[in-house]
């Protein structure tokens, strides 16, 4: 016999205990090397926890919502047992359900995938279906239904966060509008060369990285941090960008982004925003940043005051763009127009400081050509 443990993975020094979410096996399946096992969250990712080699499940020693540590040992797995496991599979016969059931099932509106199968090998049949009809008609009329779930390890480390933020900052915000034709002008005319030449599609979001990277170059304070009595002034611009999953509100750190390109940065977001729907995204690309920027546009958000996401001392919030009458040399034009919000601790910001900066990502929007030609 040959033990090999499946261990919690090192977690980093801000990260003290992880929960395992759910085990994707239970002891006695087989499982094949690099498949996923178990899913291990911490405060600030979903980590999935691979096998190391090949065989069967032999014994699973923390479950389901329990708490582990770095380095801990949570499973065994016997890899002596990887060639019965396989034999044993191959005579198994997966549950199934026949067409003219599925389309039964989908006539009552019977969620198929969460019946037993009473028939040959497990097979789903139409009494399984009418069975589980019985039980929906059967359920008191105009029941109230109520659900308790505890709140995922990400989940709360958002609301604590964020309670965090409102207790201990004096959080303002001020709002500017921007016009968009022409960063959208600029978008059009190069968008199919620039994805030619990148291999990546030119969106808006490296417009606002840009833009935000170019007012905090001149004004360093809001790229600053509060440490204690303190004043932290940061030498790079780490901009986090806030993604929304599934998983919860995460906000990966595009690392000095005043070195990157549009494209660079296009890579980095799109990156970011596949893995953080599959939850691989890596505790380091979570951790830091010096300046956030939210877009609740892509939502259809028009208006919002954003959190400060700390040890940060302001976060830009991005909306919708949408076409607006503007007044321009006396006369009412229509233009798209996208409302930027930027909420920032009035400890060490002023409100002057702020208006300025938020003026000064409008002028890099409004013209572009400013701050792709360095000016």
């Amino acid at each position: 016999m040959s033990i090999i443990e499946v261990k919690v993975p090192q977690l980093s020094e801000s990260v003290s205990e992880a929960t395992l979410v759910a085990w994707h096996k239970k002891a006695g399946d087989a499982v094949s090397e690099g498949e996923n096992l178990v899913d291990v969250e911490t405060d600030k990712v979903v980590l999935e926890l691979p096998a190391a080699k090949s065989g069967v499940l032999a014994k699973i020693i923390k479950g389901d919502g329990e708490k582990v540590m770095s380095l801990e040992s949570i499973a065994l797995i016997d890899t002596d047992m990887e060639k019965m496991s396989v034999e044993k599979k191959a005579v198994e016969i997966p549950a199934a359900i026949s067409p003219s059931v599925r389309k039964l099932a989908h006539e009552l509106d019977v969620d198929a995938a969460s019946l037993e199968g009473t028939g040959k090998s497990g097979r789903i049949t139409k009494e399984d279906v009418l069975g589980a009809m019985e039980k929906i008609a059967q359920a008191p009329l105009g029941s109230r239904k109520e659900e308790r779930v505890p709140m995922t390890r990400i989940r709360q480390r958002i609301a604590e966060r964020l309670l965090e933020s409102q207790q201990n900052a004096a959080i303002l915000t001020t709002f500017n509008e921007v016009n968009m034709q022409p960063v959208i002008d600029l978008r059009n005319k190069f968008k199919d060369a620039f994805e030619k030449k990148h291999g990546i599609k030119l969106g808006f979001s490296s417009f606002f990285v840009k833009a935000a990277v170019y007012a905090l170059q001149k004004f360093p304070i809001v790229n600053a941090s509060v440490d204690g009595t303190d004043i932290v002034y940061h030498g790079y611009f780490d901009i986090g960008v806030a993604i929304g999953s599934e998983r919860g509100l995460v906000v990966p750190i595009i690392r000095d982004a005043d070195r990157l390109s549009l494209a660079d940065i296009e890579r980095q977001i799109a990156d970011f925003g596949a893995r953080a729907k599959t939850g691989k995204l890596t505790i380091e690309e979570l951790t830091g940043g010096t300046f956030s920027i939210s877009n609740g546009g892509v939502f259809g958000s028009m208006l919002s005051t954003p959190i400060i996401n700390p040890p940060q001392s302001a976060i830009l919030g991005i909306h919708a763009t949408k076409e607006r009458p503007v007044v321009e040399n006396g006369q009412i034009v229509i233009r798209p127009m996208n409302y930027l919000a930027v909420s920032y601790d009035h400890r060490i910001i002023d409100g002057r400081e702020a208006v300025q900066f938020l003026v000064a990502i409008k002028e890099a929007l409004e013209f572009p050509g400013r701050v792709l030609l360095d000016l």
